[in-house]
């Protein structure tokens, strides 16, 4: 099921979801589809479902919306409450695939598909001193991260980062004064290397792409 929501940054940790590389085709899924931020950044294809609902439904009209957010169960219907398949989407997404004026609940059809981004995956360094946070967004592909890895100039091997939440990874090694490098798995297993994608100027709050990208 499918209700309208507007919202920017929330469980993945988008700052903002436009300059992300998102656009405005995101929603929030609910925790069976969110995998505890496995689930950020991966691509969905949506219809309305017109046999169920053709008078709100926009027959073959389809979309393909990036998870963004989280839909936490709620008392409203619980439609975010597990085991349910939940989107909640923006309001241009909503609208592009029902009728306005009902901009509440509907019906839909889904399937998991590549992510067409335009440009390279964006890396956003957060933290201080050893402590390191890398917001990562615009991935390609599937989308969603499996696994990363980072690696400073100096550095002979790669270092594994974590999940501290959502799209925000860690890793607690001295990077500052190095290029950076890093190494990037997704879900579906595609592995990827982004090397020297920031300089060794860089300063904690930049955002920097990278030339290649998962296809």
């Amino acid at each position: 099921m499918l209700d309208i929501v507007v919202s920017q940054g929330g469980a993945c940790g988008y700052d903002n979801t436009f300059h992300a590389g998102f656009g405005v085709n995101t929603a929030a899924v609910s925790g069976t589809l969110f995998r505890q931020g496995e689930a950020c950044g991966a691509c969905y294809q949506v219809i309305c479902n017109y046999k169920i609902d053709p008078k709100w439904c926009l027959q073959g009209r389809v979309v393909t919306v990036t998870a963004t957010n989280f839909c936490p169960q709620n008392n409203n219907g619980g439609w975010c409450d597990p085991p349910r398949q939940h989107f909640d989407m923006s309001t241009p997404a909503f609208l592009r695939i029902a009728r306005p004026g009902n901009e509440g609940i509907i019906p839909v059809l889904y399937r998991r598909v590549s992510c067409k981004r335009r440009g390279g995956v964006r890396f956003t360094l957060k933290g201080q001193g050893n402590f390191n946070m890398v917001m990562i967004s615009n991935v390609g592909g599937s989308g969603d991260l499996k696994a990363a890895w980072l690696r400073g100039s100096r550095m002979t091997r790669w270092i594994p980062m974590h999940r501290n939440w959502g799209a925000n990874w860690q890793s607690s090694v001295d990077i500052r004064r190095q290029k950076v490098s890093f190494k990037l798995t997704l879900v579906d297993g595609k592995t990827l290397e982004f090397f020297n994608v920031v300089p060794s100027s860089w300063m904690f709050g930049q955002t920097f792409s990278s030339l290649n990208q998962f296809s």
